[in-house]
């Protein structure tokens, strides 16, 4: 260990996490060093564990059947990286792990072999809350909950377990934390066997009091289903899913409850619901169903809340009413589930649901029909991204001051300026009125970075998407960004770890996955490049069995089926898709890839690029410049006269 750490040890109050695998004593001695070599893979690869270790702000301690990591910045970083781990951890079945977090004293000490390590009450404690835990649990001491309490986005993942006693007789409070994609909702065995010994409310309290020995799904938690559109007319189904995503959103402002993601509750959508199933699966306590029908300016909305563990209708209502009066409409909803459900809504929680985007309902109609087109689109479609600017456009008209709207226009004219070279600030302006607006809008923040990161400005860039991180680390769309950025900079191990928690917060984000088999690749790990191939091509295929002609899957899917050693497949698909889309640049440039790194045809591949280079956008041409599936082709002399002339082309148009 390095001198200046040695010092820094010395009685310093740190951030531990500590883990290890449960059941590894039973395993056989060649099982266990495969599960050790596997878990310390999946902690290299958390960006939290890679940014501080390469700050030198992080202690390493082997414990045999896991290990204890030393932050020093703050107690986030042991909890963000435990979420990493957590999250990366579904795609290792085998390996069961659990995670405890402490803040507290360490000290050097010298071992048999003059080796300088750490140790103190700090690490024994982060063991103890550990210990509480089963496979899959993240639990927290009391000290560390009652930090992250003072911020609100950790709020509503703290699940206060009480005072359980531990080894010695010593007594721990301990919390559950855990999101709709990291941790383990359940109440740990050890606290089902023995009866906490205390409960009390949480300070501030992020949910209601739970009794003793209260099982974590009979907590407050909800899944809204997508709302059924009952309007007779298809094109209104954006309407409907609008209002069932504005309700998640209201109700996610509340820190007593825990709310299952939209992504996570539109996977129900069109499909025959069995309430006390969803509960179960999703590990909720209730669920919120309804349906939409808007007609003739007046917008009629039925929903009912059923308790998951009997069925039973907790509250129902039925309101008919002008379709102006629709916000005024959907505060009423989310205040009445908060008062069946008999929580506390804080002040500023009340004032935060009752604030709107725009109070503007045709502004708003139009704002939802650009965020539909969205939410069931991909990036590379221009044609829908014209549509999104042409949407979001006639929104600001409509209200200048709607700042949502601006943001989504904003990440569109980025999106098209990216693909094809244009004349426009690949929406700057529009991501600016946005911040100005709004400046704790963490999408704006991030679609800035994704701007100023086209235009290579890194460091403006970095900026931004640090805050948009802040404001909303849980955001697909923030981590997407995150993750682009840090390739751009070169910075893969960073990528990695943002392009994973898109994947795991949006099942339908073929594209993260993508990117993750190039970042993968690139860094020599070629399991974990084939595990991402596995992903994307099958999110490529669930899009391709309803869409089949869409191009972006089959770009994505056929570098899939090269990795995984499917080379006439992902030809086949190739020839099919430039059929039937030829025009698709992004298309072309992913099966580009695919010939020159997995295939290693490169006559193939510098034969895809050509119509490529001819129309390519300055972002995507950026993206070449520093894209790794490009490098067999950069000490071509074709190639290199390609990427002159599209430099050219641009700082003409530019």
């Amino acid at each position: 260990m390095p001198s200046e750490i040695k010092r820094e040890v010395t009685l310093e109050i740190v951030h531990v996490l500590f883990l290890d695998i449960v059941g590894y004593s039973k395993r056989l001695t060649d099982e266990q060093q495969a599960l050790i070599d596997q878990l310390n893979q999946v902690v290299r690869n958390s960006a939290v564990f890679q940014k501080a270790e390469g700050a030198d702000r992080l202690i390493k301690i082997p414990t045999g059947d896991g290990m204890a990591l030393i932050f020093y910045n703050s107690p986030e970083q042991p909890v963000e990286c435990a979420l990493e781990i957590s999250r990366e951890l579904k795609w290792f079945p085998e390996l069961s792990v659990r995670m405890g977090v402490h803040s507290g004293p360490v000290s050097a000490v010298t071992d048999l072999n003059d080796r300088t390590n750490a140790a103190g009450i700090g690490i024994n404690v982060a063991q103890r809350v550990m210990d509480c835990g089963d496979s899959g649990h993240i639990l927290l001491s009391k000290r560390v909950a009652e930090d992250l309490q003072q911020y609100g986005r950790w709020r509503p993942h703290l699940h206060d377990l009480g005072e359980v006693e531990v080894k010695h007789g010593i007594q721990v409070h301990v919390f559950n934390l855990y999101t709709d994609g990291a941790g383990n909702p359940d109440l740990p065995e050890k606290l089902r066997q023995a009866k906490p010994t205390q409960r009390p409310e949480p300070t501030p309290a992020p949910a209601r009091p739970a009794q003793k020995g209260e099982a974590a799904r009979e907590r407050m938690s909800i899944c809204v289903l997508p709302f059924a559109n009952m309007s007779g007319d298809a094109e209104q189904e954006y309407f409907s899913d609008g209002i069932s995503e504005d309700i998640i959103t209201d109700l996610s402002k509340v820190s007593a409850l825990h709310v299952i993601s939209r992504n996570t509750a539109f996977t129900f959508k069109g499909k025959p619901v069995d309430v006390r199933q969803v509960a179960g699966q999703l590990n909720v306590s209730h669920v919120l169903e309804g349906s939409v029908r808007k007609a003739a300016g007046r917008v009629r909305i039925t929903a009912q809340l059923i308790d998951g563990s009997n069925d039973s209708h907790v509250w129902a209502e039925r309101y008919d009413r002008d379709l102006n009066d629709i916000f005024a409409l959907q505060d009423e909803i989310s205040h009445a589930i908060v008062d069946a459900l008999k929580v506390k809504l804080l002040p500023e929680e009340k004032r935060a649901i009752e604030k709107h985007g725009t109070k503007n309902v045709d502004a708003y109609n139009v704002y939802l029909m650009a965020r539909q087109a969205r939410a069931t689109g991909f990036e590379g479609d221009n044609r829908r991204n014209e549509v999104i600017v042409r949407l979001c456009r006639r929104a600001t008209e409509i209200d200048p001051n709607y700042a949502d709207a601006w943001a989504l226009m904003a990440l569109a004219e980025m999106l098209l300026r990216s693909a094809i070279a244009r004349d426009s600030d690949g929406g700057l302006a529009a991501a600016e009125r946005a911040l100005s607006l709004n400046p704790e809008l963490a999408e704006a923040h991030a679609v800035k970075a994704r701007i100023l990161s086209e235009e290579e400005r890194h460091k403006e860039a970095s900026k931004e998407i640090e805050a948009a991180l802040r404001l909303d680390p849980e955001s697909h769309e923030v981590n997407k960004c995150a993750a682009v950025l840090r390739f751009r900079q070169q910075r893969l191990e960073e990528a990695i770890g943002y392009f994973e928690k898109a994947v795991a917060l949006e099942e339908m984000d073929f594209a993260s996955a993508g990117l993750l088999i190039t970042c993968y690749t690139a860094v020599g790990d070629r399991e974990a490049a084939k595990r991402a191939a596995q992903i994307a091509l099958a999110r490529a295929e669930k899009v391709l069995a309803e869409d089949p002609n869409n191009g972006s899957a089959m770009g994505h899917g056929s570098d899939a089926l090269a990795v995984l050693g499917q080379a006439e497949r992902a030809k086949e698909w190739m020839g099919r898709a430039l059929l039937i889309d030829p025009e698709n640049l992004a298309m072309r440039y992913n099966f580009a890839c695919a010939l020159a790194i997995h295939l290693k045809d490169r006559d193939a591949a510098l034969e895809m690029l050509g119509p490529v280079f001819e129309k390519i956008g300055a972002g995507l041409f950026n993206h070449s410049k520093v894209d790794p599936d490009l490098d067999p082709l950069r000490d071509d002399a074709r190639f290199k006269a390609m990427l002159a002339a599209a430099e050219k082309r641009l700082e003409l148009t530019s």
